[in-house]
């Protein structure tokens, strides 16, 4: 009976179903019908050609508007771009700015291209060429001409050895290896050798498994670059069209570059402001269809602070999303700290998601300058680093990394650094300076009116105020020899110890010279700063910062100037003109 009621039911249900589905059909008919007939109405009296004119343009604007809208540089940017650009083209506003822009670039030119009392530029080749030793003499006075003494142990960062010895081992082996060039590894197998094995130690050193790979650059920029052009590569291949870098925003400035030269769009993820690591809420929710790759720091450069891999990793899991780990700084430290007694939380190719690190050996690896390693957890994301051009006349043209001709000494006075150094020496060298960083960083919260900027664990500590203008310390600081780090956004300066703060006295003489400037400043903590650091707090609060871009450029102009300096330089948004 059951079975009888449960059929007649099916069959109801059937029947009505089909019925309530032909209704919606014929409602659908007539309405679609009906909004035809309308549509037609609407066009009875436009002529074809009229029809044909107004799609034509409205696929334009659309075109137009969705490129508009849909840029790697938000509308809000370029607004406000637009809105400083018609500013400056007021007559009386824009003589006063150009003035200024002026007057900047004056006192800059000034300041950089002194020279001593009867030198000048070579601006051609000697007729005829000079001897040896008198090349030698001319070097020594170009090498006479710096008033920063980095061998004094007062210098932030740049230096990270100058260890005599090292430099030794430097000359002998680039003088071995100086006509080398690994662009020809048919001609220098040597040197391909000791870039695979570069490679393959700094593997390694990062837990990297047996498919680990990578290769040897110019310095962290390039390293940073080779990632990001692998990684914009890979979202080609995926269909992204316009790919997009989540970086901290505490991230070098390579990562700007990077984002600049590759055409993809650079996403700043904010900070925890009491931490300073990047905020991973903020970066899972910037993620997107167009998100080509994800960045941490290991440390930060800013404030020495290690973003939360872990984290960031899960992310990157989950969304199926590379990561890369910028370990440029202090890479060649972390990969040491646990050996030296400073365990840190996993930050490598052990932690599932990392697909890339880059490192620089030329800092805390203490080769020379012009080496650094971009490493991949897999040769699957190493291919899209690579460029081949398999149609030039010249023959099949392939290479690793951006250069073409790449320095062996280079490459090989790095391998020698390594072997020479091993381990033990690293080892060493870490607890040393992380024992000299962590000691500074108690002496420095234990002063009233400065602040350090969340919990660095590596080699950079930065120091911020609520009292006064911290730039003030700056000056009061280099007035007393020392050459630090100044950021801005906010406003703090920085140390990063290296090899030569362990000089006998230097870093007690830090913490004095620090302890005792902030009590002077305090004397007069609303005074008005001046020097460079008037310089750089002004800049931070130029709200038109195309201005601080052309001054910037100005700059770099003034590094290549071989004139004499005159007091009637123009400057109209363009290099300085002498």
């Amino acid at each position: 009976m059951w079975s009888l009621i449960l059929s007649g039911n099916t069959d109801f249900l059937r029947t009505s179903g089909s019925k309530t589905l032909k209704i919606y059909k014929e409602i659908g008919v007539t309405y679609l019908s009906e909004t035809r007939a309308y549509v037609n109405g609407l066009c009875r009296e436009v002529e074809p050609w009229q029809l044909i004119i107004v799609t034509f343009v409205t696929t334009l604007l659309a075109v137009w508007l969705y490129e508009f809208l849909f840029q790697s540089e938000s509308l809000y940017s370029r607004f406000k771009k637009q809105f400083f650009r018609i500013l400056r083209k007021l007559p009386f506003i824009g003589a006063q700015i150009q003035r200024q822009l002026n007057k900047a670039v004056d006192d800059m030119a000034d300041a950089m291209l002194t020279l001593k009392d009867g030198m000048g530029y070579v601006k051609a080749l000697p007729a005829k060429g000079l001897e040896q030793a008198k090349v030698l003499e001319k070097a020594k006075e170009y090498s006479s001409l710096g008033e920063v003494r980095w061998d004094n142990g007062k210098v932030s960062g740049a230096v990270y050895s100058g260890e005599e010895r090292l430099t030794q081992l430097f000359l002998k082996i680039y003088a071995e290896f100086a006509w080398s060039n690994p662009l020809h590894p048919d001609v220098f197998p040597g040197v391909r050798k000791m870039e695979a094995e570069i490679v393959r130690m700094a593997c390694t050193l990062f837990n990297g498994g047996p498919e680990a790979c990578g290769a040897v650059t110019s310095g962290g920029t390039e390293s940073i670059l080779m990632a990001c052009k692998a990684y914009r590569d890979l979202a080609f291949e995926k269909g992204i069209k316009h790919p997009e870098i989540l970086a901290p925003i505490s991230a070098h400035a390579a990562f700007d570059k990077a984002a600049h030269y590759f055409g993809m769009k650079l996403v700043h993820i904010p900070l925890d402001k009491r931490t300073m690591q990047v905020d991973v809420k903020a970066m899972k929710r910037a993620i997107s269809k167009n998100t080509a790759m994800l960045v941490c720091s290991t440390p930060q450069f800013p404030h020495g602070i290690i973003d939360p891999i872990e984290d960031v990793a899960k992310l990157a899991v989950k969304y199926q999303i590379p990561l890369h780990v910028d370990a440029c700084l202090g890479g060649f430290l972390i990969v040491f700290m646990e050996k030296a007694g400073f365990p840190l939380q996993p930050f490598d190719f052990g932690v599932k998601g990392v697909t890339s690190i880059s490192a620089d050996t030329h800092k805390y690896g203490y080769a020379p300058k012009g080496s650094s390693v971009i490493l991949y957890s897999s040769k699957k994301y190493r291919r899209y680093q690579f460029f081949v051009a398999p149609d030039w006349q010249g023959g099949i043209y392939a290479s690793p990394t951006i250069a073409g001709s790449r320095p062996g000494g280079i490459i090989a006075a790095c391998w020698a650094t390594m072997m020479h150094i091993g381990e033990d020496g690293y080892v060493k060298a870490t607890r040393k300076i992380i024992e000299t960083a962590r000691w500074i960083d108690a002496e420095l919260r234990k002063m009233k009116h400065i602040f350090v900027f969340g919990k660095p664990q590596v080699s950079v500590i930065a120091i911020g105020s609520n009292s006064f203008d911290i730039f003030r310390l700056s000056n009061s600081l280099a007035a007393k020899g020392w050459n630090l780090n100044s950021m801005q956004f906010p406003s703090s300066i920085h140390i990063c110890i290296t090899l030569q703060h362990l000089k006998p006295g230097v870093t007690a003489q830090f913490v004095k010279d620090v302890r005792e400037s902030v009590a002077e400043i305090m004397k007069d903590p609303g005074a008005k700063t001046t020097g460079m650091g008037a310089i750089y707090g002004m800049a931070q609060s130029i709200p038109d910062r195309s201005m601080v871009t052309e001054v910037s450029r100005a700059f770099l102009d003034c590094l290549y100037n071989t004139d004499t300096i005159s007091r009637n330089k123009h400057f109209n948004g363009s290099p300085v003109h002498h």
